[in-house]
């Protein structure tokens, strides 16, 4: 499980593991949306099986989205005295803010090796 998501966060290709799925070479924080490449330049592997293939990387990009908010509001529980203080507000937006260029690619990343076969 570990090496899965070392490959997924190394952009790797789910085949053969040396090709590049998305053509920037910053993966993460980028803050332009990359293209992803159709095939891999190393086995040829194609990336996106059928047409709407990605749809289901829409639930695995809200799992993150939701598993970073509530990351984020439990580590802000420990500087507010409230449970829940209205000041949390605008710290959480912008983490999901920050963060959602991060979620799309890793969501594709982590669909791709979920149906890699």
């Amino acid at each position: 499980m570990l090496n899965l998501l070392k490959k997924s966060f190394n952009n790797e290709c789910p085949n053969c593991n040396k090709g590049k799925v998305f053509q920037t070479k910053v993966f993460f924080f980028s803050p332009k949306y990359s293209k992803m490449n159709k095939f891999c330049a190393s086995c040829h592997h194609k990336f996106q099986k059928e047409p709407g293939f990605f749809v289901g990387a829409m639930y695995v990009s809200y799992a993150l989205g939701i598993a970073e908010v509530l990351a984020t509001f439990f580590v802000l529980g420990l500087f507010f005295e409230k449970t829940f203080d209205l000041r949390m507000l605008p710290i959480i937006a912008t983490v999901i803010v920050l963060l959602t260029f991060f979620n799309v690619r890793f969501s594709r990343m982590i669909w791709m090796y979920l149906f890699k076969n």
